[in-house]
């Protein structure tokens, strides 16, 4: 059974190579199962994608793909996604916490019946605060979209190739490719896995990057709107009653006058609220214009390894064909 393992790269050339020798290392151990690799480079500012073409030398089931510019994580896993061929697909960082020594547990649990397998640290060796704002955006995330209970999502996982299948049909500008699974099945399992110390450097993900991912989730969820509509019928009800209120006090006490500071902040409230509805809708509005104008989720610009060498032997296939006939 062939494994297709797509790894979204961005400034890790001291450490791709490694990864890549470990997870043939680990492959070699099993007798049952085959793997090819799709090595990303999400125009990396080093010389990531020297290693890969390394990489690619080195293997003949690697295959590496070079983006135009930086698209981000998510859109360079679904560039990847597009070249896999296996039966299973994983995802795996690039900078070694996730190990490939645990790529047989995903296995052992997808064996067992389950479409997609999610990765969950057993200790999360990240910072204070970004412990906390994943903590923010995974009980948001988890009340927002449609998923089965108790199901955590990471950044290593697998899937059945059909799941795959069904994700590559999205055509949206901004992807979030594991709530895409949820759209497909909810046969989701979680497995605990050890979250091991970055190899060289610190994390790529900065505060703007994670909250444009985290504001991605539009594309998957009406509750925003609803919420909007809900808070805004709560808040013309508040102020009904209000304005209720301050008319039968007026009536008792005629000499009552109407506090100004008072005023200003039911009106700063209510604008505020406004404004974030508006907000809201330009979210959508703005997704909708970014999918209608057909903005790419990524741009390929250059392609080694084993998916170059299949097209340059279909190319000359077509024109053996081309002569006989």
């Amino acid at each position: 059974m062939l494994v297709s393992i797509v790894i979204p790269c961005y400034n890790s050339e001291q450490t791709i190579e490694k990864v890549v020798d470990l997870c043939m290392e680990e492959f070699d151990k099993m007798k049952d199962f085959e793997c090819e690799m799709i090595l990303v480079n999400d125009f990396s500012k080093d010389k990531t994608f020297e290693a890969i073409r390394r990489a690619a030398a080195k293997y003949d089931n690697v295959t590496g793909v070079n983006l135009a510019k930086n698209f981000g994580q998510h859109a360079a896993i679904m560039a990847g996604l597009h070249y896999v061929h296996g039966d299973y697909v994983m995802a795996m960082d690039d900078d070694l916490q996730n190990h490939p020594s645990q790529i047989p547990q995903f296995l052992d649990k997808a064996a067992e019946g389950y479409d997609v397998v999610f990765g969950v640290f057993k200790e999360r060796h990240f910072s204070a605060w970004k412990n906390f704002t994943g903590a923010v955006s995974r009980f948001l995330l988890f009340k927002m979209i449609d998923r089965p209970k108790n199901i955590q999502m990471g950044s290593f996982w697998l899937a059945r190739r059909f799941v795959i299948d069904k994700a590559l049909e999205y055509e949206g500008n901004s992807a979030f490719v594991q709530l895409l699974f949820f759209r497909t099945t909810h046969n989701v399992a979680n497995i605990e896995i050890d979250h091991f110390d970055r190899a060289v450097g610190s994390s790529n993900y900065t505060f703007r990057k994670g909250l444009k991912l985290f504001m991605s989730m539009i594309n998957y969820s009406d509750f925003p709107l609803r919420f909007a509509e809900y808070l805004g019928a709560l808040f013309s009800g508040v102020g009904f009653i209000a304005a209720v209120i301050v008319f039968i006090m007026k009536l008792v006490h005629p000499s009552m006058q109407a506090g100004w500071p008072s005023i200003m902040c039911t009106l700063l409230i209510l604008f505020g609220f406004a404004f974030l509805i508006l907000g809201i809708l330009g979210e959508y509005i703005g997704r909708v214009l970014f999918t209608v104008n057909r903005s790419p989720q990524y741009v390929v610009r250059d392609v080694v390894g084993t998916t170059d060498q299949a097209m340059e032997a279909g190319v000359k296939t077509q024109k053996n064909d081309k002569e006989n006939v």
